[in-house]
């Protein structure tokens, strides 16, 4: 199996709630280097320390079901139990804290054959492609590489932008018969996101917000995740930011 620790990923479950990791995705991200956060919202009257008393054993042993599952799998996998009264502030703070380069959103997963890939010319497509790589090169996952463009004229950059991202899944060891690029002309980008979720088993987005709490929760993220029910992996946005000769370079130059 590709070992690749430095793609580490956040996946927030909340223990006390019947959350499910399902399967698939046990499979599928044992390559990566997992960080389990199991946590449980607590009101802002109770003590962390007084739920950590009525409820960890029940909520330990609903995590360490979850940190077995993935070993098993194969996978290098750590958890850590928080009881909180502010999730996304929590999710944000060990996210940045253990260096965690994008936070699993869990939905229902029947399987994962079919991922949608959405690149923006705003983010680091390398980067991008290069962690879905790493964590799918094991799997027989076709990849859908998508870029949405506000009108046609736009089109061939974005298809540059595709080709740097199908070149670095190459190097990672994506075959090219499992890539598939797609370049939209839509005004409504979310929409047409939207759209195309629907036909994939997960979605792969990069965080554009200035932080993880508002990226994830605030707008498109919270909105795929809440409208499709597959799982939706957010890169984070310190993982994301490069200068701009890069991403005039990845795009195939500046735009006159």
């Amino acid at each position: 199996m590709t070992d690749v620790p430095e793609n580490r990923v956040l996946v927030p479950i909340e223990v006390l709630r019947g959350q499910d990791v399902p399967e698939p995705v046990i499979e599928t991200f044992s390559s990566a280097s997992v960080v389990l956060l199991g946590y449980h919202e607590i009101p802002e009257q109770t003590a962390p320390d007084q739920a950590r008393m009525q409820f960890e054993d029940q909520a330990q042993n609903a995590l360490t079901d979850f940190e077995t599952a993935f070993a098993e799998a194969g996978g290098d996998v750590s958890s850590r139990l928080v009881f909180t009264h502010d999730p996304l502030k929590t999710i944000e703070r060990v996210a940045a804290e253990l260096e965690c380069d994008s936070v699993l959103l869990l939905n229902p997963a029947p399987v994962l054959r079919q991922i949608l890939v959405a690149i923006s010319e705003t983010v680091n497509v390398e980067h991008i492609a290069r962690l879905v790589g790493d964590v799918m090169a094991d799997s027989d996952v076709e990849v859908t590489l998508y870029h949405v463009t506000p009108d046609s004229e736009e089109r061939e950059r974005g298809e540059r932008i595709l080709e740097t991202a199908a070149e670095t899944l190459e190097e990672h060891g994506i075959d090219r018969d499992r890539i598939v690029k797609a370049v939209v002309a839509d005004d409504e980008p979310l929409e047409a996101l939207l759209a195309s979720a629907e036909n994939h088993h997960l979605v792969v987005l990069g965080e554009s917000k200035p932080t993880i709490r508002e990226r994830i929760w605030g707008d498109v993220s919270e909105t795929i995740a809440g409208q499709t029910v597959n799982p939706v992996l957010v890169v984070r946005r310190d993982y994301l930011e490069v200068p701009e000769a890069e991403l005039e370079e990845a795009a195939g130059g500046p735009r006159g």
